[in-house]
């Protein structure tokens, strides 16, 4: 079998080791996509490996934060572990909000590892019409 090596891999890895886990006071972050869909700004975060359970979203005026936690996988007693390069703990992720978005209607759907929001566009920020009165009081100005 060929292997080949990535030396920046490993120093993460290591790094990551050396760090320890995600607590709750100092998350690790958490890789995300995010993209205008529409009438919808859509956020997909990747999450693999963690339990709908163990993810908490909040809003709180234009932030958004979302926090997951993936806890160890129970082995049995005899397991001996060979290499664990998927990282455990706490990931989190805050993103400031526009003040075009209505952050009282998201919606959250969690499907293979994946997070998805999607935040509709408030109704006073989207493009509309204004139409003109036709009338007998026109005005004119003139400077």
């Amino acid at each position: 079998m060929l292997m080949r090596t990535d030396p920046f891999r490993e120093l993460d890895r290591l790094t990551q080791q050396l760090m320890g886990p995600g607590t709750w006071s100092r998350p690790s972050a958490m890789p995300m996509d995010a993209y205008r869909e529409g009438d919808e700004y859509v956020v997909a975060f990747d999450l693999p490996g963690v339990t709908a359970d163990a993810i908490d979203i909040d809003v709180e005026r234009n932030m958004l934060t979302v926090q997951a936690e993936r806890r160890p996988v129970t082995k049995a007693d005899d397991a001996q572990m060979e290499l664990s390069e998927r990282p455990l703990g706490v990931f989190s992720r805050q993103i400031v909000l526009a003040d075009s978005l209505d952050t009282e209607h998201i919606k959250a759907d969690y499907d293979a590892g994946v997070l998805t929001l999607r935040i509709p566009i408030a109704e006073r920020a989207k493009p509309r019409k204004i139409s003109i009165g036709v009338g007998s009081g026109h005005k004119e100005i003139s400077g």
